[in-house]
């Protein structure tokens, strides 16, 4: 019969009480993954602490798949630092670099301008219309670490959504067969 008849043998042989014990496992480790991205979130200051990097705008500091660690702070941004910002009407964040620093006179608030270290021109284009500056509230962090192309995983899942599918059917299988 095969390893699936085997797989399907075992479920079929599975009482209510292992199902049970099952499910709540399950639910515990995405509750555990789910604290700890909020203690991410509370100890960096930032509402994603890792992000991927999803284009080669940034090459050759950052490639696409990289993954970055972000911290907020409550110190002013400069020149030349990698910030990832949200721009009003994109749903996807940008990983950028801090090229001008433009510090209001009536409030003393900062707001910046971005450039891909791939790109030729400021990301006045990528902003809202009629936005030419960055506020603090469009940043979402600084980056402070990465780790090269670990990031090709979701970009994979993204890109192909039948991988994603099948590793989670593969993955709720096993949770289900697995007598411990």
């Amino acid at each position: 019969m095969g390893w699936i008849g085997e797989q399907i043998d075992s479920v079929k042989s599975l009482n209510f009480r292992q199902v049970l014990t099952q499910a709540i496992s399950l639910g515990m480790i995405v509750t555990s993954a789910l604290i700890i991205w909020k203690g991410l979130m509370c100890i960096t200051g930032s509402e994603s602490p890792v992000v991927v990097v999803l284009s080669g705008s940034m090459e050759p500091g950052f490639k696409r798949g990289d993954i970055l660690f972000l911290h907020m702070s409550k110190e002013p941004i400069r020149t030349g630092e990698i910030v990832v910002f949200n721009v009003d009407g994109r749903e996807i964040p940008i990983v950028h670099r801090v090229i001008k620093v433009h510090e209001r006179q009536d409030t003393g608030e900062v707001d910046v301008l971005t450039k891909g270290d791939n790109n030729f021109g400021d990301d006045r284009l990528l902003y809202a219309h009629g936005q030419l500056w960055l506020q603090r509230h469009h940043i979402m962090g600084r980056a402070v670490g990465f780790l090269p192309y670990v990031g090709w995983v979701t970009i994979i899942m993204t890109e192909k959504p039948i991988i994603k599918y099948i590793l989670i059917g593969a993955l709720g299988l096993l949770v289900i067969t697995s007598k411990e």
